[in-house]
């Protein structure tokens, strides 16, 4: 493992062993946000995942990936099979993730006159244990309308991270200042 990785995995002050005292607490049918591992958990979800620029349904999905990682609220990756790609395109730059591997960014373009630049990413040579992300595509729900279960969901503070918040899931959530390496 390269040595940037490991340094960049070892900051990292909570794990999901432990909820903090800050930590919101959950009900019946709640989940914490601290409850969730490092290195974050990857598994299947059910639920419809629907993606929309504006009435534009940009992807639709029954068979989408949940990443779950402390501190933030999950995140949806969508199947290219279930994403409209004609109104996908590569998107500039890309950044890293010490679990998960460098992003792809993808942007929107619907019609002539919209385009959305990098409000979507993806992992193209995932990291040892993110395999099955290969080829999926999240998008920034900040920047797009993104629905799970028929309930829209909100954006993760700070514009970076793009965790799907939701009523089930509790924080605080990582991304407002201060909270970088929680």
């Amino acid at each position: 493992m390269d040595d940037a990785i490991q340094r960049a995995r070892d900051k990292w002050h909570y794990r999901g062993q432990v909820r903090p005292e800050f930590a919101e607490t959950p009900k019946d049918g709640q989940e914490s946000v601290w409850d969730y591992p490092r290195p974050p958990r990857l598994e299947a979800d059910r639920r419809e995942v629907r993606v929309l620029f504006r009435d534009t349904l940009i992807a639709s999905s029954v068979n989408a990936l949940r990443v779950m990682e402390t501190a933030s609220p999950p995140t949806f990756y969508v199947p290219p099979s279930d994403i409209q790609m004609a109104y996908i395109e590569k998107g500039v730059g890309s950044s890293s993730c010490e679990w998960k591997g460098e992003t792809q960014y993808w942007s929107v373009r619907v019609g002539e006159d919209v385009f959305l630049e990098n409000v979507g990413w993806s992992y193209p040579e995932p990291l040892d244990g993110f395999e099955r992300l290969r080829g999926f595509l999240s998008f920034y729900p900040g920047r797009l309308t993104c629905i799970v279960g028929g309930e829209q969901v909100y954006a993760q503070p700070g514009g970076f991270y793009g965790g799907w918040a939701t009523s089930d899931v509790l924080g605080p959530f990582k991304g407002a200042p201060g909270t970088e390496w929680w």
